[in-house]
Order: structure tokens, then sequence, then C-alpha cells
């Protein structure tokens, strides 16, 4: 379904940046409302891009390295175009950035502030919520854990 590149922010040059935060914007912007998305955590992350067979980022998710923001690593700033929702593809999406974590860090568990709707989507990739619901962005939120 996609072509996938896991890079570091500097590996994903002026095109690479430009398409992750076009996606980003059109999503977390334009349809969920204003904030503040580059968050200073970027250039410490890794970036896992999906392309279509045109060259097309159509998917993305950021992993958080251990120590940054949770003591696990950490997936967000997922991301699918719009007309791929409900395709599959988002299951597709954080299954392979499931596995480049568990690449990445064997043997450790993943953390993830989740968007407290799609409590049932991650649960299909392992991930289990903890704790109370909360605002981030002024969208109820909850952490979910997903052991190693």
């Amino acid at each position: 379904m996609f072509h996938w590149t896991w890079q570091r922010f500097a590996e994903l040059g002026v095109d690479g940046v430009y398409d992750m935060l076009a996606l980003r914007c059109r999503v977390f912007i334009l349809e969920q409302g204003p904030y503040l998305d580059p968050d200073g955590l970027d250039r410490q992350s890794w970036h896992l891009l999906g392309r279509d067979g045109a060259g097309t980022l159509q998917a993305y998710l950021r992993v958080v390295d251990p120590g940054l923001k949770y003591t696990e690593p950490s997936i967000g700033r997922v991301v699918l175009a719009r007309e791929l929702r409900g395709s599959g593809a988002g299951d597709a999406l954080v299954k392979e950035g499931v596995a480049r974590c568990v690449e990445a860090w064997p043997g450790r568990g993943i953390r993830i502030s989740a968007q407290a709707h799609l409590q049932r989507f991650y649960g299909r990739q392992g991930f289990v919520t903890e704790g109370e619901e909360y605002l981030e962005d002024n969208i109820p939120h909850v952490q979910m854990w997903r052991a190693a």
C-alpha cells in the first residue's frame, strides 16, 4: 500500500520536511483547530513516512525517543490523508510504527497520548488505556500503553 521511509529529522531533506509539515497541517490545524504543531521534538525523533505509488505523502507518524517525552518511546503525530481514512491504511501505519519501535528499542513498551475517540483504533494494535481522560490542545485525550 505504501512505500515506507524511516528517518531522523536531519535525513528527511527539505522536501521531506515540507511534505510532513503540510500533511500534519492539513489534518491537525485545518481539520482540528489551531495549535502549535512544531513542538520542539521533531529534531530528536524518528519519522515514518508512507508515500503512495506517485510519491505523494499519504501517511505519517513520529516516534519520540525514550526520555524526551516519556520514559518509553512514544508514537505521536499519527496522520493519514482524509481520503484514505476507513480503508485500513491507518492500521497499516500504526502497525509499521510499532514494528519500527520494537526493532529500535527491543524489550521496551510504547506510550502514546491518543485522542480519546481513537481508543478502539489503537487497541487493535495492542494499546491499553491508562488513567483518566484529559484535554490536550482542547481535544479529549487518554494515555495508552503497549507492553513490550
